[in-house]
């Protein structure tokens, strides 16, 4: 059974809908290729599923370690580059609550960022940026 279904548009912009939940997200081309970047571009989702993947992955290593990272923020910078178009490097900043992280703590949730479905799946090529602001 699909997990998504894409319908075109037109315009450069499709629907996506979520088949099991029913919920829907538009994308837009950028700008910079001909598009209104009116909403997420494909590559913008590529980049913010890298992040939340990887807060995901964090949410449920946190929660099996009693470490409350709630209120966490991550800010994502995607870089493309041309010949071919792609995306060269997504550069993920995590920026975690002032609550006193213990060394070992700050270590259980780092050593799981590269560990997470999406961060595995992307080709070597693409260079992954993580970071910590603690």
């Amino acid at each position: 059974m699909a997990t998504i279904e894409t319908i075109y548009l037109g315009e450069l912009r499709t629907e996506n809908e979520h088949l099991q939940s029913g919920n829907k997200v538009i994308t837009d081309a950028p700008i910079d290729n001909r598009g209104k970047g009116e909403f997420f571009s494909p590559t913008d989702l590529l980049a913010t599923a890298l992040g939340s993947c990887i807060m995901t992955i964090m949410g449920i290593t946190t929660r099996d370690n009693s470490i409350d990272i709630e209120g966490t923020k991550v800010n994502v910078t995607k870089i493309m580059a041309s010949d071919p178009r792609r995306v060269a490097e997504v550069i993920v900043e995590f920026d975690f609550p002032k609550k006193n992280y213990s060394n070992e703590e700050k270590r259980i949730v780092e050593s799981v960022a590269g560990t997470s479905p999406v961060p595995l799946s992307l080709h070597p090529d693409l260079k992954q940026t993580i970071s910590f602001i603690w």
